[in-house]
């Protein structure tokens, strides 16, 4: 639930700010048109991994192509047209399908928790003096954060840079100014 996921991620900061000398970046990352991103091919082949049932796999394949979308306003109907990429809005099976597609997306080191709730994202490092973060140096975090967008890149998800932000929770007494964090 969105519950324990916030539950988890505080106590993940508040472990690491508990310590002398440390601080929190924390990156609150908004996928654009989640529902509507996800290509059922690389679904299918992701559900396989999964060890999902061959004929499970296709059916939510075929679940997701081929459908027929129009708009309709009071008496006004658009024609319709088809689509073969992302999960219709509103149905009970499209927040499940997206976690199940982007569930191998993970953080590569330990001191980088990546927090996953439906379409939100949150990467939380933690820094200073007892973590594997030394002196500033927070190549870590940067390569982590580069890393989940080329994934989203090469998974037909992007960033919305305007929902996109940053927040650093730094306690320490004369900290240095810290380099902003630039996404590309």
């Amino acid at each position: 639930s969105v519950d324990d996921t916030v539950n988890m991620g505080l106590h993940f900061i508040l472990q690491h700010l508990d310590r002398p000398g440390t601080y929190v970046r924390i990156l609150f990352v908004d996928v654009s048109s989640t529902f509507n991103t996800i290509i059922p091919t690389l679904l299918q082949t992701k559900l396989n991994q999964r060890s999902v049932p061959s004929s499970i796999c296709r059916w939510i394949t075929s679940f997701l192509t081929d459908r027929q979308q129009l708009v309709r306003l009071g008496k006004l109907m658009s024609s319709s047209r088809t689509t073969n990429t992302g999960a219709p809005q509103g149905c009970v099976l499209s927040p499940l399908l997206f976690s199940l597609y982007t569930n191998v997306c993970t953080s590569k080191d330990p001191s980088v928790k990546l927090l996953k709730f439906v379409d939100d994202t949150t990467l939380i490092q933690d820094c200073g003096l007892t973590s594997l973060i030394q002196d500033g140096e927070e190549s870590v975090y940067r390569q982590e954060v580069k890393e989940l967008a080329v994934w989203c890149s090469h998974n037909n998800l992007e960033f919305n840079m305007f929902k996109t932000v940053e927040m650093i929770v730094d306690f320490r007494r004369n900290p240095p100014a810290l380099t902003p964090l630039s996404i590309t």
